[in-house]
């Protein structure tokens, strides 16, 4: 094949062959015979967390075969299908999820192999609703892994970084349908994020915080307001020193907001608000690189200050930074594992150099309050710095070691950060 890359192009993958299969059956051969395979899912990953040196395979030629289970209280959806799909099957059907991440573009598999999330405090990241996995292992054999069943391992399954199998089916929690509406305030006061944070961060049900680090002011705070009953929240004029935005916003200064979902207030069902991005437009690839890291909500003002004193170089390869928060969970390679955190996002511009140099000086100001990347974003960490991070790092390992023993599903990075045992 000819070389392929990621959604942005800052990465050509290595690897000799792309297929796409269009049953399990397919995919069960590709597996069997293939030394080295890997899912790209929709290659919205920055770094080489999906390359390989043979064999990659895409799953968006598998059927979605979306069902409902559980006497719907939960819905099983193949891998490669993506959220905007789902959810307005399920919307159909009066169901929700709890939450959605900024790009309703992305696929399942792929979000919760990589422990991608939304916001609010409330709600964890994507693959905590995940109550099985349904994969094809080394051997090419098809297995399922269940929440319940499967207690002693489901925890490294879930968010498994795409090395125990090719995940084929997931199961999902759902919930009732529920609307929201979407509040946009601009230029809140830069040290609200010292004296408010946890204010911020829990006067919605999905809370985004959006600084280009340029000026001693925020530039815009979204509110996703849940409407379970009643009218509207009456915004406010002014809140915490910000001001109720005039029109529709794009989080990034001289972008078209016509893309962004709809705000000003207008409720609407959740998945036409949870996102920040409709779905009707594709994001275009090619013009940013992304980057994130966790910490913990009660260190979250401090890592933030610490960054303040290089907010300047960090502007000057910024298009947008994005603070959210997440709940925490049981998934051994999540980021959110075991504690509350919020993230610090940022989209930066499509200079790989200029953003490692920024990210090897954010990174030791980070790394005090525990600093967990982005599995799917670019980070400079030294692996072993990373995996101490998780006290499940050894565990996880070996559970690589137990469904792929001979590594076919391994690669460059997951050599790294797991070595072999």
């Amino acid at each position: 094949m000819g070389r392929s890359t990621n959604w942005a192009g800052n990465v050509t993958f290595n690897a000799q062959r792309l297929f796409r299969p269009t049953s399990v059956e397919q995919l069960q051969h590709l597996v069997a015979g293939s030394p080295r395979i890997r899912a790209v899912g929709t290659g919205h990953s920055f770094n080489r967390i999906a390359d390989t040196s043979e064999d990659l395979v895409s799953l968006d030629g598998l059927a979605s075969g979306i069902e409902l289970a559980g006497r719907g209280s939960t819905v099983t959806v193949g891998a490669g299908t993506r959220y905007a799909e789902l959810a307005q099957w399920l919307y159909a059907e009066g169901l929700a999820l709890p939450n959605l991440g900024s790009l309703p573009h992305i696929s399942v598999g792929g979000a919760c192999a990589t422990g991608t999330h939304g916001s609010g405090n409330g709600n964890g990241n994507l693959a905590t609703v995940v109550s099985a996995v349904e994969m094809v292992t080394a051997d090419g054999e098809v297995v399922v892994l269940d929440r319940d069943t499967d207690a002693a391992v489901f925890g490294g399954a879930v968010v498994g970084l795409g090395s125990l199998g090719i995940v084929t089916r997931l199961t999902l929690d759902t919930i009732r349908s529920f609307d929201v509406a979407q509040y946009v305030y601009d230029d809140m006061p830069q040290e609200q994020l010292t004296t408010d944070l946890s204010t911020i961060l829990s006067s919605a049900y999905s809370v985004s915080v959006f600084t280009d680090w340029r000026l001693p002011r925020i530039r815009q705070v979204w509110l996703k307001r849940r409407i379970d009953s009643g009218g509207p929240w009456p915004a406010e004029p002014r809140w915490l020193g910000a001001t109720l935005a005039d029109g529709p916003r794009h989080p990034v200064a001289g972008m078209s907001a016509g893309v962004c979902t709809e705000q000003q207030g207008v409720v609407g069902p959740w998945h036409e608000r949870l996102p920040h991005f409709r779905h009707a437009f594709p994001p275009r690839g090619g013009s940013e690189l992304q980057s994130e890291y966790h910490v913990s909500r009660t260190d979250a003002a401090d890592a933030l200050a610490a960054l303040r004193p290089i907010r300047d170089d960090i502007a000057r390869v910024l298009h947008i930074s994005e603070i959210r928060s997440c709940a925490a969970d049981d998934l051994w390679m999540s980021p959110n594992y075991r504690r509350d955190t919020v993230s610090i996002h940022f989209t930066w511009v499509n200079d790989a150099d200029a953003v490692s140099r920024v990210l090897r000086m954010i990174e030791p100001r980070l790394q005090p309050y525990g600093a967990r990347p982005h599995w799917g974003k670019l980070f400079c960490m030294e692996p072993e710095v990373v995996r101490a991070q998780y006290e499940r790092s050894s565990d996880f390992e070996k559970l690589l070691a137990d469904y792929d023993p001979n590594g076919k599903f391994r690669n460059a990075f997951i050599d790294a950060h797991f070595p072999r045992q």
